[in-house]
């Protein structure tokens, strides 16, 4: 089960093509839906979390909490929308790609990938352009 909450005034638009686009890439590396919710917030609300729980003092585009069991994904994925409004901005992209960009990230986090080093964070934004493109694939 997918779940979209908001702690702010946004509303995703295309709830099922977005859970379906994510249930899809999900399959593709080999995993199986569990329960993932997406919250979407400010900038304030996500640096709350980054300083409670990760003793990080910086804002952020996302935050996830793996909580998955073996090949079940589930966990909770902290988007501020106002970090992907200002990196869509920097990036001269479409707020919605941008933000398809970042949901991804997080379901990759919970696949496994990392992205500390300069080879981890390369091969995170080599899946990402593939899943990107899997938004558009006809279902």
């Amino acid at each position: 089960m997918i779940n979209f909450y908001s702690e702010n005034t946004f509303e995703l638009k295309g709830i099922s093509d977005h859970e379906n686009w994510i249930k899809r890439v999900i399959a593709s590396e080999g995993k199986k839906t569990g329960e993932i919710s997406f919250i979407f917030c400010d900038d304030d609300y996500l640096l709350d979390i980054n300083q409670q729980y990760l003793d990080h003092d910086t804002f952020t585009d996302i935050i996830s909490f793996d909580t998955s069991v073996g090949n079940i994904l589930n966990g909770d994925i902290f988007i501020s929308t106002q970090r992907v409004e200002e990196n869509a901005a920097e990036y001269n992209v479409a707020f919605s790609e941008e933000l398809q960009r970042v949901i991804i990230h997080g379901i990759l986090h919970l696949c496994g990938y990392k992205d500390k080093s300069q080879d981890e964070a390369q091969l995170m934004r080599r899946k990402e352009e593939e899943k990107m493109q899997m938004f558009h694939v006809e279902q």
